[in-house]
């Protein structure tokens, strides 16, 4: 029988009110006393259990009467190993600390601390966790928590929001009333997929650039969730639009042996050809995006095609060497 298993034994028996003697619990556990002494020790220190010792009816029993201010004796319902433990540690601390706007840290601190309490170790848990393990993030922009927990709010309510939004493309600031949809978490970044009433039609919202945010006390529209994808998740990355054409892209063999891991697109293809390299077509609607991807494979990959995306990509290769004082002809 394993600790979790002897714990939780226990457990049901002080909770059933009754006074547990040693020998009563050193036969249904089969353990010696040394470990049932730790056992008990195990609950009544780091699970907050009020358990006392009842010399009169010489057996252990809850009193509530010692429980420390502060503190509340419900052993958890899930009952973890030490290695479950580290492993929600773990993702905890990857949670918290990515890069935008440590929005989970201060709602997940107390979780970090009681299962550090529960792993019990020598050193902190939780400072471990974050000594063994790097989260770095590329990119990210920082979310103002409270705009964050509005528009959580407003989408999980089914509310409409009332927003002041920041868009960067044209650098103006406007007010927006949307529905929001759903909430995107891409490339360390947030954003929000809405119905405008504004601009009445599907929209793509970056959570950063939002300035204010009220939650409105009405009721928001639901888009159908084929719909969304069409407009919204057809395309390349972020950029939206309804019509979408298929870039073809041949990667070096060089670099087919990272391209070929990667998911660029939920409806890429891809394939080797037999000199080594790969050639990955995905669809897109707004080039931008893409263009930025394939341009950190240069030289390494060949734009095959369509015509329009070739020559963006020229277009942004000419524009750097003429920045650079080169002249290139094509």
């Amino acid at each position: 029988m394993s600790q979790t298993e002897r714990l939780y034994r226990i457990k049901q028996l002080l909770d059933a009110g009754r006074c547990v003697g040693k020998a009563a619990l050193l036969q249904q556990l089969s353990v010696s006393p040394a470990t049932l002494k730790r056992d008990i020790a195990h609950l009544r220190d780091r699970m907050n259990a009020p358990i006392v010792w009842d010399r009169d009816r010489t057996g252990w029993r809850l009193d509530t009467a010692v429980q420390l201010p502060g503190t509340q004796y419900e052993l958890p319902g899930l009952w973890l190993t030490a290695e479950e433990i580290h492993a929600l540690l773990t993702m905890q601390h990857l949670l918290a600390h990515l890069d935008s706007g440590g929005l989970l840290g201060p709602h997940i601190e107390p979780l970090a601390a009681r299962l550090g309490q529960m792993l019990g170790s020598g050193a902190n848990a939780g400072a471990e966790v974050a000594r063994r393990i790097r989260v770095q993030t590329v990119g990210a922009r920082k979310v103002h928590l409270p705009h964050f927990q509005a528009v959580g709010s407003a989408l999980l309510r089914r509310m409409r929001l009332q927003m002041v939004y920041h868009g960067r493309g044209r650098n103006l600031t406007q007010e927006r009333e949307v529905s929001p949809q759903r909430l995107i978490h891409y490339r360390d970044n947030w954003y929000l997929d809405a119905w405008c009433h504004r601009m009445r039609g599907l929209r793509s919202f970056a959570v950063d650039a939002v300035r204010s945010a009220i939650v409105l006390d009405k009721t928001s529209i639901d888009v159908p969730e084929a719909e969304l994808d069409e407009v919204l998740g057809a395309g390349y990355g972020i950029f939206a639009g309804r019509r979408v054409v298929w870039a073809r892209l041949r990667f070096s063999a060089d670099r087919a042996r990272w391209v070929a891991a990667e998911s660029w697109h939920p409806k890429q293809r891809g394939h080797f050809e037999p000199d080594g390299s790969y050639l990955l077509e995905l669809p897109y609607a707004d080039p931008r995006e893409l263009v930025m991807d394939i341009l950190r494979h240069v030289p390494e990959v060949e734009v095959l095609g369509p015509e329009g995306l070739k020559l963006e990509v020229l277009k942004k290769l000419q524009a750097s060497l003429e920045k650079r004082g080169a002249r290139v002809s094509w």
